[in-house]
């Protein structure tokens, strides 16, 4: 039987909103141990924010990351997958748009992230080391 998104994505993931800070979101990486966040309006995904949002839009325009919201540098309107999609299907959005995590999406709701972690651990090794090699091209 083919494995589906929902078979290896991370249950129910940490989120911020537009209106939380860099700071806060940042905590919320480290203490999640994650480098994105799914940013989330009433239950229903808007955007990411990753760790180099933080470093490239934050840290290198020497802003001031209490005063910088999230919204201010979140990616909006991410490529979505969802839970009982076929996982080589989702794999293969995620080389063709070169994305490193996609939320995972039910009814309009964010239900989980599939990340290139996730997929490491779960598929065969060649699969895994392809998906890889594409998502990394510039």
């Amino acid at each position: 039987m083919r494995k589906q998104v929902q078979d290896v994505m991370t249950g129910n993931p940490a989120t911020v909103t537009r209106s939380d800070s860099v700071v806060d979101a940042a905590r919320l990486m480290e203490s999640a141990d994650v480098g994105s966040l799914p940013v989330v309006d009433g239950g229903s995904p808007v955007g990411i924010v990753t760790d180099r949002d933080i470093a490239i839009r934050v840290v290198a325009q020497a802003k001031d990351p209490s005063r910088t919201t999230v919204g201010d540098i979140a990616t909006g309107q991410p490529y979505y997958a969802a839970p009982d999609q076929d996982l080589d299907e989702a794999l293969e959005l995620m080389a063709y748009r070169k994305v490193r995590r996609v939320p995972v999406v039910e009814d309009g709701l964010l239900v989980g992230m599939l990340a290139q972690a996730d997929v490491v651990y779960e598929v065969k090794e060649k699969k895994a080391a392809h998906v890889i090699d594409e998502i990394s091209q510039p």
